[in-house]
């Protein structure tokens, strides 16, 4: 798509006689009156969505959709219940409070928001929501490439149906233990670097039973049993199986488990399908949450410029801005680590100035800007000075949190956030700072902050290192230590899920210079160390 430059402001002969009705409680047909706006107003800006389906609900509604992880319609499990409950005790005590709205990656996008919110709020919620986040889900590679929007609806309402058909045939504990195994592995049952299945209810229903037919021929015959031939043994033993570590642990049972049932590989597969959904999200939060938060600042300050929005309106809109995009300081008691919304906005703004060049602060303060404009020049030769709306939307669409960073963050928005890099070695009394805001500092500091954005940084590298398919059928799990890093001791507590969706022993062994300095193992329910 060929990114326009936005339109200068409306012509007078095209601006409103007077700004929208602003009263504090909203109707519908103030929302339709505003979406229009706001609507033609992203279009100027080149904001490329799926259909918008707004929704309004209660905040009992929204605490619902939080403890089902923000879905229209899923399967039910305990788990939902006990998020919601907690999530209902927090909110009543005013522990927390309530998101003005959620939205849906599907198609069209789904929006919800809050009866509660003031018409201002809901302005603000359908331009940051339903043009922002709708946007970035359309536009960004790694939802295109991972996710359907156009199937995910179908798909939950499949995967609903079919737990349901489970529980009323197996019963509901026999698919509750399933899930909890599944729900606990989820972080393991996402493939990061081939392309994912596109999710659809018909092909989904057609194929299940396929499915279910192959899968038991290929268990079948990777445990089949024959008479031993000494000498074929071993060399079957000297084979390993699987050749390559898999990292997909949860795709592994579902394929070469012994015992499960087809319907239990087919709620391994469900499962793996929603968590390999939310798996870009995971990796866009800053991106994501920066592109929203740029655009509906945008928009509004454009229907603002434009005549559209009364200054009440603006002022209620822009108090609740500033506190989305607060960052406070280490030691603050509110402080939690770096906001992405804060963070995402500063990088997208800063795209805008350095393309802008010297008009961002206009011209009497041109003559001060010639160091910063050198500065631009030299960390972003690319962008600098070229029309800034085509930077934006492709640094939208090309990157992940990781890359965006690495890629974006400049030594402007580095001193911004007074970042600076430390080392803390435990076998050194002292702690060293290792970058500051030097030419070099900049640079490792960069290296360094963009790093904290990979998810493997997070989570244990675990996968799948072998089976012993002609003895006891024990599993092989491996843990690579990243900087020496040992596993947590509730790694048997993990390790239980594995073996019950095995069926047999499952032992994990944690390894640093090829050594294994870690041992954990564990037996399923039922069978004897």
């Amino acid at each position: 798509m060929n990114v326009p430059v936005p339109n200068e402001p409306l012509p007078s002969g095209e601006r409103p006689k007077a700004p929208l009705p602003s009263p504090s409680e909203w109707t519908l047909d103030l929302i339709e009156e505003y979406t229009a706006v706001i609507a033609k107003t992203a279009q100027r800006f080149g904001l490329d969505t799926y259909p918008n389906q707004l929704e309004i609900i209660t905040s009992e509604q929204m605490m619902d959709a939080y403890s089902s992880v923000g879905m229209p319609v899923n399967y039910r499990h305990w788990s939902f219940g006990k998020e919601f409950v907690l999530t209902e005790q927090r909110y009543r005590r005013g522990d927390m409070g309530l998101a003005y709205e959620i939205v849906i990656n599907s198609s069209p996008c789904i929006s919800y928001l809050m009866e509660e919110n003031t018409l201002a709020m809901q302005a603000l919620v359908i331009a940051h929501a339903a043009y922002g986040h709708n946007s970035f889900f359309k536009g960004n590679y790694l939802f295109r490439q991972w996710t359907d929007a156009e199937g995910i609806i179908d798909y939950l309402v499949f995967a609903k149906e079919y737990i349901f058909k489970c529980e009323e045939q197996h019963g509901m504990r026999a698919v509750e233990e399933v899930l909890d195994s599944c729900h606990a592995l989820a972080h393991y049952g996402v493939d990061r670097y081939k392309h994912a299945s596109k999710l659809s209810l018909v092909d989904e229903e057609a194929k299940r039973k396929e499915r279910e037919i192959y899968r038991q021929q290929q268990v079948n015959e990777l445990w089949r049993v024959v008479a031993p031939d000494q000498t074929k043994l071993v060399q079957a033993k000297a084979v390993r199986f699987p050749s390559e570590p898999e990292e997909n642990i949860l795709y592994f049972l579902e394929k070469h488990a012994p015992n499960l049932k087809p319907w239990e590989r087919e709620i391994i597969r469900i499962v793996r399908k929603i968590a390999q959904y939310f798996y870009p999200q995971r990796q866009t939060q800053v991106m994501n949450e920066g592109w929203a938060t740029f655009w509906h600042h945008r928009i509004l300050n454009t229907m603002y410029d434009d005549g559209y929005l009364a200054d009440g309106m603006m002022i209620e809109w822009l108090k609740s801005h500033a506190g989305v995009i607060f960052q406070p300081l280490v030691g603050h008691p509110a402080y939690g680590g770096m906001n992405p919304y804060a963070l995402g906005l500063a990088i997208y703004t800063d795209i805008k100035r350095i393309c802008e060049g010297g008009n961002w602060l206009g011209p009497e303060f041109k003559a001060s800007t010639d160091e910063q404009l050198a500065e631009d020049r030299e960390w972003f030769p690319e962008i600098a000075g070229t029309p800034w709306l085509p930077a934006l939307h492709d640094a939208m669409k090309n990157f992940k949190d990781e890359s965006f960073i690495m890629q974006y963050l400049s030594p402007r928005v580095m001193r911004d956030f007074r970042l600076f890099s430390i080392v803390d070695d435990e076998h050194d009394d002292e702690i060293e700072v290792e970058a500051i805001h030097d030419s070099a500092g900049y640079k490792r500091l960069r290296e360094t902050f963009s790093f904290q954005y990979n998810l493997n940084e997070g989570q244990p590298n675990i996968q799948v290192y072998s089976v012993d398919t002609h003895g006891d059928r024990s599993l092989t799990l491996r843990h690579e230590r990243n900087n020496d890093r040992p596993l947590h001791s509730s790694a048997d507590e993990v390790l239980k899920h594995v073996a019950r969706l095995w069926g047999f022993t499952v032992r994990l062994e944690s390894i640093s210079d090829d050594q294994v300095r870690q041992k954990f193992e564990c037996s399923p329910p039922g069978r004897d160390e």
